[in-house]
């Protein structure tokens, strides 16, 4: 990053914009950067003025308007960077506009660089080609690593060893230099030591605030997802093609999964598991949190994310119900001016482009809505239809769940009981055992084989209600999607029927 903003100034570029929410740690770059360059550094804020960093001394600028005006009495030679000057170019003074654009084309030729720091990128047309726009990238582990030593030193710790210190960088990446000080600093004064657990914490809840991603706990395993034998078993081939062995041998990085399928079926189980799987940090998105109401917020959102889930990679990028989030896409045009179209075009361009260890699982119900440009090959290594689950497999669910309950499943009659839900997703199979579990508890007995078969005869399964609908979507699967589960000579267990009564 450094490099990249010093070859701007270098190449006579009057204004950069940086993307950052880290004022601090940009302006110790922009500081390391005028030395290097024997370049006067200078500061503006609404509350301080504009101060020269060499000495200290301050001239009153409370305005937009004064401080570019005193652009114009700096030095050859500088850089002066505005704090916070985003917000007065939102609906910019058409003044202030015209005034800008004349101090950068008079700064062009003495060397006077004009660096705005925002946390969101609010430029007018008028000024859009006259700053280069630097997203400033989260720390990396070089620069996490020194801030867990300072923190260390000013604890009086043990400094962690190598397994230890690769955990908590691990746990620390994609936040901030003073999130993870923070954050490394409060597990001290929590336990007394180091913490990657509440490191881990703290990133959840700042991961959290933004709204647009959220850091799930990967607590299922591939061991809870019954059946899928298929699924699973190319899962686990790609197990270890994160690392550099892979590199070595030619592997290119796993880029994700699409899973469709009917509901109740284990797609968000799945996307879960494979977290487990990769040994990877989960990050589920929420797109419509991505779109908001000014202009140019839904792109800053975007690339916030998009930046976030980089500096945390390696990791597990979870988007459930991918049609519903960027279905408005196609008409656009028509209904928020081509926003949607935007945002989902620079998704894509993401997914099909990035070289961060980022493996993206999708889900979607409804294949109708999916956009063709999202199931062509090299968005998704590959495309999983999950069906219902045939009798083997339900057998397998209701062991389970029923374990999952703390009751044995020795207890029970798997067999019928996988016979008598026929048609059933696995979900609806963990509801009926749940309703058996609060028919026992109000008569202060244990469930057995009749009361849940009870429960089971009363339930309606979503394969009845909805048989057009899933007909429809296994007849699109059928030689555009693979197969998650292999297929059974048992013919019945693939056919739309009730629960037997």
């Amino acid at each position: 990053m450094t490099s990249k903003i010093t070859n701007y100034i270098r190449a006579g570029y009057p204004g950069i914009y940086l993307l950052s929410s880290e004022e601090t740690r940009v302006e110790a770059e922009l500081k390391a950067i005028a030395q290097s360059l024997e370049y006067r550094l200078y500061a503006w804020s609404v509350t301080e003025g504009l101060i020269d960093t060499a000495d200290g001394t301050a001239r009153e600028a409370q305005g937009p308007m004064e401080v570019v005006a005193l652009l114009e009495e700096t030095p050859e030679n500088s850089l002066c960077v505005l704090r916070d000057f985003h917000p007065f170019l939102e609906d910019a003074n058409p003044v202030l506009t015209r005034a800008l654009k004349d101090r950068l084309r008079m700064g062009k030729t003495k060397g006077k660089v004009v660096i705005i720091v925002g946390c969101r990128l609010n430029l007018p047309p008028e000024l859009e080609r006259e700053f280069v726009v630097v997203p400033f990238s989260l720390p990396g582990k070089a620069e996490l690593e020194r801030v867990l030593n300072q923190i260390a030193t000013s604890a009086n710790q043990t400094p962690p060893g190598t397994e230890l210190r690769e955990t908590l960088l691990d746990a620390s990446s994609g936040l901030t230099t003073v999130e993870a000080e923070n954050a490394f600093a409060l597990s001290i004064v929590e336990c007394g030591q180091l913490s990657a657990t509440i490191v881990g914490r703290e990133k959840a809840n700042e991961v959290k605030k933004s709204g647009l991603l959220e850091l799930i706990p990967a607590t299922e395993s591939l061991g809870d997802i019954g059946g899928l034998e298929l699924l699973k078993y190319w899962l686990v081939q790609r197990k270890y093609a994160f690392g550099s062995e892979a590199r070595q041998y030619g592997l290119p990085n796993p880029k994700g999964l699409l899973i469709v399928g009917i509901p109740g079926t284990g797609k968000s189980l799945t996307a879960k598991a494979t977290a487990s799987v990769f040994n990877h940090p989960l990050l589920k998105l929420d797109t419509g949190r991505l779109f908001g109401g000014l202009v140019g917020q839904s792109e800053n959102n975007l690339r916030s994310m998009i930046a976030t889930i980089e500096a945390i990679a390696p990791c597990v990028l979870w988007v459930d119900e991918i049609e519903k989030g960027f279905s408005g896409s196609k008409s656009s045009g028509s209904s928020d001016g081509g926003t949607s179209s935007r945002v989902f075009g620079t998704f894509l361009s993401w997914m099909q482009d990035r070289t961060a260890p980022v493996f993206v699982v999708a889900t979607a119900n409804d294949v109708s809505q999916l956009p063709p440009e999202l199931l062509r090959k090299g968005r998704f290594d590959e495309l999983f239809f999950i069906d219902l689950p045939n009798h083997e497999e339900r057998e397998t669910i209701w062991r389970i769940h029923i374990a999952k309950h703390g009751r044995q499943p020795a207890e029970f009659d798997t067999q019928q009981l996988a016979k008598a839900t026929e048609g059933w997703t696995g979900s609806e199979i963990e509801q009926a055992f749940i309703d058996a579990l609060y028919d026992g508890f109000s008569r202060k007995e244990e469930p057995n084989d009749l009361s849940t078969m009870m429960q089971v005869s009363q339930v309606v399964p979503l394969s009845k209600l909805m048989s057009e609908q899933i007909s429809g979507l296994r007849a699109w699967a059928k030689g555009r999607a693979r197969a998650a589960t292999k297929p059974k000579t048992e013919s019945r267990g693939r056919k739309i029927l009730g629960a037997a009564n």
